[in-house]
């Protein structure tokens, strides 16, 4: 279940990027409202996450789920450049956090 909760985390680890950057520095009210309750649910699944999964192992995956997701998003909705070598370093990325599920 820890391993459920640490991916359902990263996936809101993309969430509060991304409406991060969407609040305008905190001017527009509900990407701020969404960056915030992202982050507390995202920080609250990473904490008990950690309970069952090493630290270095949980952050890693955390934010290596985030960081693709993030970066994919913003490809495919946010005016970024997606690029060839983008999506293969991106897939780099999550085969790096599927060896890190396999061998924790």
């Amino acid at each position: 279940m820890a391993w459920v909760i640490l991916v359902l985390s990263g996936m809101l680890e993309a969430v509060w990027a991304t409406a991060l950057g969407k609040s305008q520095n905190f001017r527009r009210v509900w990407p701020t409202v969404i960056f915030a309750a992202g982050l507390l649910l995202s920080m609250a699944g990473l904490a008990a996450a950690m309970q069952s999964i090493p630290v270095g192992t949980a952050y890693a995956v955390w934010v290596g789920i985030g960081a693709v997701l993030t970066a994919a998003y913003a490809m495919a909705f946010g005016g970024e450049k997606a690029t060839a070598l983008k999506v293969l370093l991106l897939l780099g990325v999550v085969g790096c956090v599927i060896g890190l599920k396999m061998v924790g």
